[in-house]
């Protein structure tokens, strides 16, 4: 599923495909946010590991889980 995240005082969005389900995510960066930790530890599909300031994170946005159609749709 794709992830944005938006950081404050950057015209660019971060945006990677990830394997995670999204409620894994949704509960990584709450606990995150909640215990003032200072990163977002994430990773993506191809095992790179993104951290995230999240003092300065704007917003994030998960994408659906649904599969992608694939051919002609009548």
């Amino acid at each position: 599923m794709e992830i944005r995240i938006g950081i404050v005082n950057s015209a660019r969005e971060l945006t990677f495909e990830s394997s995670q389900p999204a409620s894994e995510i949704e509960a990584t960066v709450s606990d995150a946010l909640e215990s003032g930790a200072k990163f977002i530890r994430l990773v993506d599909e191809g095992g790179k590991v993104y951290l995230v300031p999240a003092a300065t994170l704007a917003y994030i946005e998960v994408g659906s889980e649904k599969a992608r159609r694939v051919g002609f749709v009548a």
